[in-house]
């Protein structure tokens, strides 16, 4: 299963041998904190694949890795049987969306949470 490193300003996910292989794919993904929009943990990520396979395998609800192409774009799946995943929603770089299959969704989602400003750092209205 991919790994997930998130940094402060980056996340970077790591492709098993056979993952890379299975997408083919040379190189891991590095996706820039600025650039995720949204993300969302699911528990039917199948339901979030959209558009056709570019380059990747499928074998439909069992597995499925690589890059799918839609009208608007690209995404990156890493998707394996019931599994819950994550959605992240991105707005720039390689691809529009990564769906992942993992098993630390919930921490995932908590480590990528962005604190609120406090008021000592809030600006002043005019």
């Amino acid at each position: 299963m991919a790994q997930l490193r998130v940094h402060n300003d980056r996340i970077e996910v790591h492709l098993t041998p056979a993952e890379k292989t299975l997408a083919l794919r040379s190189d891991d993904l590095v996706v820039q904190r600025d650039d995720i929009r949204s993300a969302t943990v699911t528990d039917d990520p199948w339901v979030w694949i959209r558009g056709i396979r570019k380059r990747g395998t499928e074998i439909p609800l069992v597995v499925a890795v690589g890059v799918w192409k839609y009208h608007g774009g690209t995404d990156f799946v890493i998707v394996k049987g019931k599994r819950q995943a994550v959605v992240l929603e991105l707005a720039a770089g390689e691809f529009t969306r990564i769906i992942l299959s993992t098993n630390h969704s919930a921490a995932l989602i908590d480590r990528l949470k962005v604190e609120p400003p406090t008021d000592a750092d809030a600006q002043p209205a005019d």
